[in-house]
């Protein structure tokens, strides 16, 4: 009795799994990135920099190469210890004279300590924020760069009288015969599919820094990051769960607005990251954390209930149908989700690193009970 009680229950799991991902993850898969009429209105692009030397010196010339025809590059020096703000102040030296015949400026914001917001990321944003030029924000991190000339113009391309916000993609670049690269790129990509999916069925959510564009006007109307700035991270995140809604929400994920990101190379650095990030989302509003929870929740019992059946070989055939009917679902979304972001060596992988990625998730989950984590 006990098994067949289970098998209902392995049945609804199912069920749910379908839902999510073929009716909400799939108005993402099946969707066509739209082009949209070129927007030729001066554009501010904002890169936050805190230890970035290295980072800087390979990453900012690709900024400076973008085909547009007005904007200007706020970089943000958050009180680094190393040679960021000398690295800054060089590609200005460099750049500035060759970029002023095409209306490209370049201004260094730099950020001293401030007793207040020690400490904190949003503070450094906001005086950047307040020092750019232009109605117009596109922000990146100083370990991205666009893999595209045309970045800026895709992105920005999406703004309109109704539309202050836009929502793009950031990948992390590839390394070869690194598992660790995987599950990190598979999370990205998983997350990707999520929040675009739930933007397009007008329940916006979050979006990502290294990838990201809203308006000066809608940033200081939601007065900024007033309302979470105790917060370390959500700068992000926890200001689009704030703002965005249905009427002002644009996503894009035409090729050439992805940027790219340097991905973390130890596993303890990239634990530190994905518990800083989860940490967000107790603060998201209610009805975006229960179809989260409700998602990862039904992934964990698919897999929980799918051994349980398995090992006591209760109604195998049946098991074994459902299950590979499950793989087949999934596998259709993510594969056709990660060719649009350019993804596609993970799909063969993908129950693998689910796996490993839920259990992973639950173990952050249960460490951030325990203890905050405290750097960003």
């Amino acid at each position: 009795m006990i098994f067949t009680y289970l098998l209902y229950v392995f049945v609804a799991i199912v069920a749910i799994q379908f839902l999510y991902y073929v009716i909400i993850f799939g108005r993402f898969s099946f969707s066509k990135p739209k082009t949209k009429p070129t927007n030729n209105q001066a554009v501010s692009v904002i890169i936050c920099a805190k230890n970035e030397s290295e980072n800087l010196k390979e990453k900012l010339e690709h900024f400076a190469n973008q085909q547009y025809p007005k904007f200007e590059l706020v970089l943000i020096n958050d009180r680094s210890t190393d040679e960021t703000l000398d690295v800054l102040e060089r590609f200005k030296e460099n750049y500035e004279e060759r970029l002023n015949y095409r209306n490209i400026t370049i201004k260094i914001v730099n950020v001293q300590e401030n007793e207040q917001f020690w400490g904190s990321k949003k503070y450094a944003l906001s005086l950047g924020i307040k020092a750019a030029s232009n109605e117009l924000l596109l922000l990146t991190d100083a370990d991205c760069k666009p893999i595209s000339p045309f970045w800026i113009q895709e992105m920005i391309a999406g703004f309109s009288d109704e539309k202050s916000i836009i929502i793009g993609y950031s990948g992390y670049r590839f390394i070869k015969n690194s598992f660790l690269n995987k599950i990190i790129r598979f999370e990205t990509l998983i997350t990707a599919i999520q929040y675009f999916s739930y933007a397009k069925y007008g329940i916006p959510y979050m979006g990502v820094g290294r990838n990201l564009a809203y308006t000066k006007t809608q940033f200081f109307e939601a007065r900024g990051f007033a309302d979470h700035m105790h917060l370390r991270s959500g700068d992000d995140d926890l200001f689009i769960n704030q703002i965005a809604t249905k009427k002002n929400t644009e996503v894009c994920y035409t090729s050439n607005s992805f940027t790219i990101s340097e991905p973390k190379t130890s596993l303890k650095d990239w634990i530190l990251q994905k518990r800083r990030h989860i940490s967000t989302a107790s603060y998201y509003k209610f009805h975006h954390k229960f179809l989260l929870g409700l998602f990862y929740l039904s992934q964990i019992s698919f897999w929980v209930l799918a051994v349980i059946l398995l090992i006591f070989q209760y109604k195998l055939y049946w098991i074994l149908g459902i299950i590979g009917f499950r793989f087949l679902f999934t596998f259709i979304i993510i594969g056709l989700s990660a060719k649009k972001l350019n993804e596609k060596k993970l799909v063969l992988l993908s129950p693998i690193l689910e796996l490993f990625l839920i259990l992973s998730q639950l173990k952050f989950y249960i460490h951030n009970l325990i203890s905050k984590p405290k750097h960003w």
